[in-house]
């Protein structure tokens, strides 16, 4: 199995080197790309001292822009899965077993780690703001997925071939997880969760503050209502 660790990140040097290190831990024969969102700090340095493959971005394109740039290179240079995990250290790497198996072994093209199953043993918890617009995004995406989804907003997944080539042609760049689930559903999909464990980021502040999140769920809300109308994504175009 071919597999390859995407992680977008933007001035995250305080962070970063561990996660690649700590990744490289548990999976030494995958490869590790930290896409560096145009940082201003020494991220990429970082990055590439402790053993990951650099792409930096010439300018700051958001998240979605940074995980799809890693979606082409998986989908470019062959890897059989690829998984996202966020340079600010949060995610954990030793959970990365739990999203592989159940993707390798289930029917599942697309897996998400849901840290609401196992937060309150990790001691890690989000805030109770945020907690409650997950919620309402996590009732909606359910109903239109058809199953029950607990954490819409987790950026720590693992992605098939499938669902590399859709995400390689087709990836929503602003605040993109909520959309991105819905998008691999409608697209023909299968997509499950695995709790996982996380805990606070490592270094650096969150770019989410109150007013960033009162526009995120406005945004995400059009978002999803688009997506719902339109045209069911394809993943024709990942290799143009």
């Amino acid at each position: 199995m071919k597999l390859l660790a995407i992680v977008p990140a933007y001035n995250e040097e305080g962070a970063v080197g561990d996660v690649v290190r700590e990744i490289r831990h548990e999976w030494p024969d995958g490869e590790i790309v930290v896409i560096d969102d145009g940082s201003g700090d020494a991220t990429s340095q970082v990055a590439a001292l402790a053993g990951a493959r650099v792409v930096r971005l010439p300018f700051n394109l958001g998240i979605g822009g940074a995980v799809q740039t890693g979606y082409r290179i998986a989908w470019d240079e062959g890897f059989d899965v690829a998984v996202q995990i966020d340079g600010d250290g949060q995610h954990r790497p030793d959970q990365l077993p739990k999203l592989i198996a159940r993707l390798t072994e289930g029917p599942e093209n697309l897996v998400v780690g849901t840290r609401f199953v196992a937060e309150e043993a990790s001691g890690f918890r989000s805030s109770r703001s945020r907690r409650g617009g997950i919620k309402i995004l996590s009732w909606l995406v359910s109903r239109i997925v058809g199953h029950r989804v607990t954490d819409t907003t987790s950026g720590f997944r693992a992605a098939d071939r499938l669902a590399i080539e859709l995400f390689a042609a087709h990836y929503p760049h602003d605040y993109p997880e909520v959309e991105a689930i819905v998008m691999a559903a409608r697209g023909g999909l299968q997509v499950a969760e695995v709790p996982v464990s996380m805990r606070a980021r490592a270094a650096g502040e969150s770019s989410i503050t109150p007013l960033r999140s009162a526009y995120y769920m406005v945004k995400v809300l059009l978002a999803i209502g688009v997506l719902c109308i339109g045209r069911r994504p394809g993943r024709e175009g990942a290799g143009a």
